[in-house]
């Protein structure tokens, strides 16, 4: 097994800021926007307005906090073994040896996403796609933003290998879901990633979340109209 870490996979894009919302890009004429939004969109779409159509800004959490540290810990201790290598490269590398690389970074002008995977294992048979969560509970959010992650990738390749999508516990192995990234996943996450499009566009509404026990714990509760 090889570790490796991808120099290449932002390609040459024409890229702009978009005028009134905060981290959504226009790429190649798209609104395009980060998978990790996903998450925070399954939680309650109203944070999003809040954070980037109005611009609130509020701490993080402790949870997120200790969530970085570990994360930049896992990279730190990834790369001392790992040597630099293009996506071509390391693509053609693991059509006949497992390779491992972190931190890839994908994304897909045609469906608007762009993000980092955190860990992606690729075999001759097969690429895992493996997003690090601090529990080990599988959510609807967390599994839409492994399924975009996913999307992006497959996007960005001309490869017929299986592609499946997983979930792991943050600092652990222990991989508490996989589904392989088929049509119907791929249906499923495309609907979503449509919706963001109609948020963005104001088609939309943005719809709050319907579980007081989110509202109660939410860094945005001061802001929020809807009581």
């Amino acid at each position: 097994m090889e570790n490796k870490i991808i120099t290449d996979s932002n390609k040459d894009l024409d890229i702009k800021y978009h005028p009134n919302i905060k981290g959504v890009q226009i790429i190649e004429g798209k609104n395009n926007f980060p998978i990790s939004w996903l998450n925070q969109q399954g939680y309650c779409e109203y944070q999003l307005y809040l954070q980037y159509f109005q611009g609130v800004k509020v701490g993080e959490t402790q949870a997120m906090t200790t969530g970085t540290k570990v994360h930049n810990q896992l990279e730190e201790k990834f790369q001392e073994s790992a040597t630099p290598a293009t996506f071509d490269e390391v693509l053609e590398f693991s059509k006949t040896e497992k390779t491992v690389t972190r931190e890839m970074f994908v994304i897909s002008p045609e469906y608007g996403i762009r993000g980092f995977i955190d860990e992606i294992w690729m075999t001759p048979d097969e690429f895992v796609i493996i997003d690090d969560k601090p529990g080990n509970q599988a959510y609807g959010s967390t599994i839409n933003q492994v399924r975009a992650y996913c999307l992006a990738f497959k996007n960005m390749i001309n490869d017929k290998r299986k592609i499946v999508g997983a979930l792991r516990q943050r600092g652990t192995d222990n991989i508490f879901w996989s589904e392989e990234f088929d049509e119907d996943a791929q249906k499923s996450i495309k609907f979503l990633i449509d919706r963001m499009d109609g948020l963005f566009k104001g088609e939309k509404p943005f719809i709050k979340t319907k579980n007081p026990n989110k509202c109660k714990s939410c860094r945005f509760q001061s802001y929020c109209i809807h009581d």
